[in-house]
C-alpha cells in the first residue's frame, strides 16, 4: 500500500503514518516545511517527506507529483492537515470567544486549511486514482459536538464543512473504484492543538496512537470496497464487530 498522509509531521498525522509504515506500507508524509517533513520521515521505515501547503493549489500539485513519483503511485490519501482553535484563541478552553470576536483573517486561515485544503488535495489526486483503476480516500474529522460547541468558530464550522465535503465526495465517487471514508479520534486528543493553559493530566485525553488500528485496517485488503463509513477510532473494535456482522 502506498499512502499519502497530509500534515504527517506531528499529532494524528504522524501517529497514522507511523502505524502504516510499521505494517510495511510506503508512506509519503507532508508538512509546510519540506525540511521538517523529510526529517520526520527519516525516522519511519520506507517513508518520504514532501513539502506541501494544502492552502495553495500549485504547492498541492507539486507535492502530489513528487509523492506519486517517489512512491510509484498512491493507493490511499489520508486528508489530515489542519489547524485548530489554538491558532485563533490560545485560551479557547478557559476563555472562549464569541464568533463576533474572531478576526476575519483567522477565520479564513482555518477554513482555507481545514476545508479548502481537503478539497484541493482530493481534487488533485482523485483523477489519478480514477485513471489507475481505484484508490482510497480517508478524511479525518472530529466529534459532532465539537462542530457546534460555543467558542469554536471557526474550527467547528471548518470540520463540519469537511465532513459534508466527504459525504458528497463519497456520493460522487460511488461505484468508481475510489472509496471515501471518515475517521475521527472520538474525543480530545493529546496533540499540539490543545491550549497551553490546559494540563493534560486527569482529563482523559486520547493519545494519537488511537488512530493506528483503524487506519491500518482501512489500508488492508479487508477494507477493499468499504465506502462512505464514519469510523470513531476510540470505538473501532465495536464498530468493526458490528460491520463484520452486517457483511
Amino acid at each position: 500500500m502506498k499512502v499519502l498522509v497530509t500534515g504527517g509531521t506531528s499529532g494524528l498525522g504522524l501517529a497514522m503514518a507511523s502505524a502504516l509504515a510499521a505494517t510495511g506500507a510506503s508512506v509519503a508524509l507532508t508538512g509546510r516545511s519540506g525540511e521538517r517533513a523529510e526529517s520526520v520521515a527519516a525516522g519511519l521505515p520506507g517513508a518520504t517527506g514532501v513539502e506541501m501547503d494544502v492552502r495553495d493549489e500549485s504547492s498541492v500539485a507539486r507535492a502530489v507529483d513528487r509523492a506519486w513519483s517517489r512512491l510509484g503511485g498512491i493507493d490511499m490519501l489520508v486528508n489530515n492537515a489542519g489547524i485548530g482553535m489554538r491558532t485563533v484563541n490560545p485560551h479557547f478552553m478557559t476563555q472562549p470567544q464569541g464568533f463576533w470576536e474572531v478576526p476575519s483573517d483567522a477565520f479564513r486561515a482555518v477554513i482555507d486549511t481545514n476545508l479548502t485544503g481537503y478539497f484541493l488535495v482530493a481534487r488533485e489526486i482523485t483523477p489519478r486514482m480514477l485513471a489507475s483503476g481505484g484508490g482510497r480516500i480517508v478524511n479525518i474529522s472530529i466529534n459532532h459536538s465539537t462542530m457546534r460547541r460555543a467558542g469554536f468558530v471557526p474550527y467547528g464550522p471548518s470540520r463540519a464543512g469537511s465532513e459534508a465535503l466527504s459525504r458528497i465526495m463519497a456520493a460522487d465517487l460511488r461505484g468508481t473504484g475510489v472509496t471515501v471514508n471518515l475517521l475521527l479520534p472520538g474525543g480530545a486528543t493529546l496533540t499540539g492543538m490543545l491550549p497551553q493553559d490546559v494540563a493534560p493530566e486527569g482529563h482523559g485525553f486520547l493519545r494519537p496512537a488511537v488512530m493506528g488500528p483503524p487506519i491500518v485496517w482501512l489500508a488492508s485488503d479487508d477494507a477493499a470496497g468499504v465506502h462512505d463509513e464514519r469510523i470513531v477510532a476510540a470505538e473501532f473494535g465495536q464498530w468493526l464487530r458490528d460491520w463484520e456482522s452486517r457483511q
